[in-house]
């Protein structure tokens, strides 16, 4: 999607949902530092000799200024930047490898499900399963500290206002997760103005801060000339601000998974034709 930036290919290359990226050498060499597992191959180049800069307008000395000083102090090596880097190195909520052959078997079990209870609520199923990999790992085992049950992680409570059966077993724990975010998203984010993908994006970064927060997050984009109706480079800069990298990262991985499900489905509707028409052994 255009609105990835290159850490956010390479986020995906270190976790297997990405075979391979293009990046620039700076940038490629900074998040190896942070990513395990890109391997950096400085003996492929694609591009030599380019140039990257600040642009400013000419006759502007005094921005050029303040940049130059800004870069001196803040590069790789002063106390921000080893500040910076060390932030990230501590970051343990990067995406994980959703296309595993274990974690993929999960996937496909789910197909069905999600499909039926997506088409139910009117909602992308991918993205409905790229949360449950978010959550659980599409685990139905999985319980969390406080409780939360299943695929969907739902608390009991929830489970029985939504009335969509025992939240134990699998299917009414994906049926209940679909209708919980379908009533998340005609409550606080039924808005035409507002496409579709968005306002499930909206309803998972809800989910992770509060809807009233997001509320308030929205009208703060608004106020600052940013689209309060778009999430990625709008609204989640805002909440990159004020409530941190939680919640944008929160949904960025569901996105994520979200690609990489649908990168694996097309390359599924891709092999079905060559198999049916080669040979047989």
């Amino acid at each position: 999607p255009g609105h990835f930036e290159t850490e956010d290919v390479l986020e995906m290359a270190n976790a297997g949902l990405a075979p391979l990226a293009v990046a620039d050498s700076y940038l490629a060499a900074f998040w190896a530092q942070v990513f395990p597992n890109v391997r950096v191959r400085e003996d492929i180049v694609l591009h030599d000799a380019g140039d990257i800069a600040f642009a400013v307008r000419k006759g502007s000395p005094r921005l050029k200024a303040a940049l130059d000083e800004f870069t001196r102090g803040h590069r790789e090596s002063t106390a921000f930047g080893n500040i910076t880097l060390r932030k990230y190195l501590q970051q343990t909520r990067w995406a994980r490898n959703a296309t595993a052959p274990d974690d993929l078997a999960r996937f496909e079990k789910l197909v069905g499900l999600f499909t039926r209870y997506g088409e139910q609520y009117d909602i992308d199923w991918m993205l409905m399963a790229a949360q449950g990999y978010q959550e659980s790992q599409l685990d139905q085992n999985r319980r969390s500290a406080v409780g939360a049950i299943g695929v969907m992680q739902i608390m009991p409570a929830t489970g029985r206002e939504l009335a969509v059966g025992d939240i134990n077993l699998l299917e009414p724990n994906i049926h209940g997760g679909i209708k919980y975010m379908r009533r998340v998203i005609d409550r606080y984010f039924n808005d035409p103005a507002i496409k579709p993908t968005d306002r499930v994006l909206f309803t998972f970064a809800a989910y992770n801060a509060g809807p009233g927060r997001v509320r308030a997050l929205r009208a703060e984009a608004r106020a600052t000339g940013l689209d309060p109706n778009v999430w990625f480079d709008n609204v989640e800069q805002v909440a990159a601000r004020r409530v941190g990298r939680e919640t944008v990262q929160y949904v960025s991985n569901i996105y994520k998974y979200y690609v990489a499900y649908k990168l694996v489905r097309e390359r599924v509707a891709e092999d079905l034709p060559r198999r049916a028409t080669s040979p047989a052994r």
